[in-house]
């Protein structure tokens, strides 16, 4: 049984949005509910948590109603982070959990597969993100945008969520992340910070995350092109 934890706690600020991006439509349906669908559709997943802000909890308990989910959702308060309300919905967690995976809600284009072979993988690693290898020649500058460093491209790769974790080692890499003040952007950090590995799972091109309007209008490209249809 793997436990799924969705945040939705943030503001559309690059998308021009002054509401929650999730509540946003993609072809006549909101962002998280694409999300959703694939989470139910996920043999694997058998708990979802949603990780909002309480003005949004009634939006948000509307889309999964309108989504059918047969599977329990929970509501979760988040925090002013995203490190934060990732903290708090660990602690709204059932107390069976073993296993959670993470994964953004902006992140709509996910498969079940994807969600189906992490929280797999799980059985044998402690600790795994979803990423892809990255195709650009990255440069490392310094703070007069000078480029100072070339990385191998070959072992650079792109996080992406999900990200999964065995649930009582993640409780104590946030604990001790909050007690020594470390501020990171994703859960594997945290792992990797305690010393923790953390595999790598097989992404997905499609998996991008919806930041801007740009990512958007491509996200409803890629999903007419999944449903092979013109039209909503």
């Amino acid at each position: 049984m793997v436990h799924l934890l969705i945040p939705a706690a943030g503001m559309g600020k690059r998308m021009g949005s002054n509401r929650n991006k999730l509540l946003l439509t993609l072809m006549n349906k909101p962002l998280l509910a694409w999300t959703l669908n694939a989470a139910e559709a996920a043999d694997e997943i058998t708990w979802i948590g949603i990780i909002g802000q309480p003005a949004d909890q009634s939006d948000i308990e509307a889309i999964v109603a309108e989504a059918a989910i047969t599977k329990p959702v929970k509501f979760a308060i988040g925090g002013a982070t995203r490190q934060e309300s990732v903290y708090k919905g660990l602690q709204a967690l059932p107390p069976e959990a073993k296993w959670v995976l993470i994964h953004d809600g902006a992140r709509c284009l996910a498969t079940p597969d994807l969600l189906n072979r992490c929280a797999t993988a799980l059985r044998d690693f402690p600790g795994l993100i979803a990423a892809i290898p990255v195709k650009d020649t990255i440069k490392v500058v310094n703070e007069k945008d000078i480029v100072h460093d070339t990385p191998d491209r070959r072992r650079l790769w792109a996080a992406q969520t999900p990200q999964g974790f065995t649930v009582q080692l993640l409780k104590e890499c946030h604990e001790k992340g909050r007690k020594l003040g470390w501020e990171v952007t994703d859960d594997a950090a945290l792992f990797e910070r305690c010393q923790l590995p953390v595999k790598i799972v097989a992404g997905e091109e499609t998996n991008l995350k919806v930041t801007t309007p740009m990512d958007l209008a491509i996200a409803e490209f890629i999903l007419r092109q999944r449903l092979g249809s013109s039209s909503p």
